[in-house]
């Protein structure tokens, strides 16, 4: 398969690139874990994040918006311990935040609608 430039021979990066990369998305819980993967990124390579995703699932309760939402300042401390994610006590509060901004747009929309979409 013909990749992108800037995928490099990284097997977890190619991956992405094959799997996920320009491949629109309508499932819910994948788009929240991209929203919050996206947010640790910042200033970031995305390869640093990938290589982060799976200690991301397992310290953010596998992408649950609702224990995201009500994670508190505590947990956050814990997880600045945590050399397996990006240690940024801004990031992860923006995380809880972005949780609930996502409740939020969930909780005041269709539950059928189907108008959340990415093309990623």
């Amino acid at each position: 398969m013909p990749r992108c430039f800037w995928c490099n021979d990284d097997p977890l990066y190619q991956a992405y690139h094959d799997r996920e990369w320009g491949v629109p998305s309508r499932d819910r819980q994948h788009l929240f874990e991209m929203l919050l993967l996206e947010g640790a990124q910042a200033g970031l390579s995305w390869i640093t994040v990938l290589k982060k995703r799976e200690r991301y699932r397992e310290v953010l309760f596998g992408f649950d918006a609702e224990r995201l939402a009500a994670m508190s300042d505590d947990y956050i401390e814990t997880l600045m311990q945590d050399p397996g994610i990006i240690r940024n006590r801004l990031k992860l509060q923006a995380a809880r935040k972005n949780a609930q901004a996502w409740l939020c747009l969930l909780y005041t929309s269709d539950a059928a609608d189907d108008s959340i979409r990415v093309d990623l």
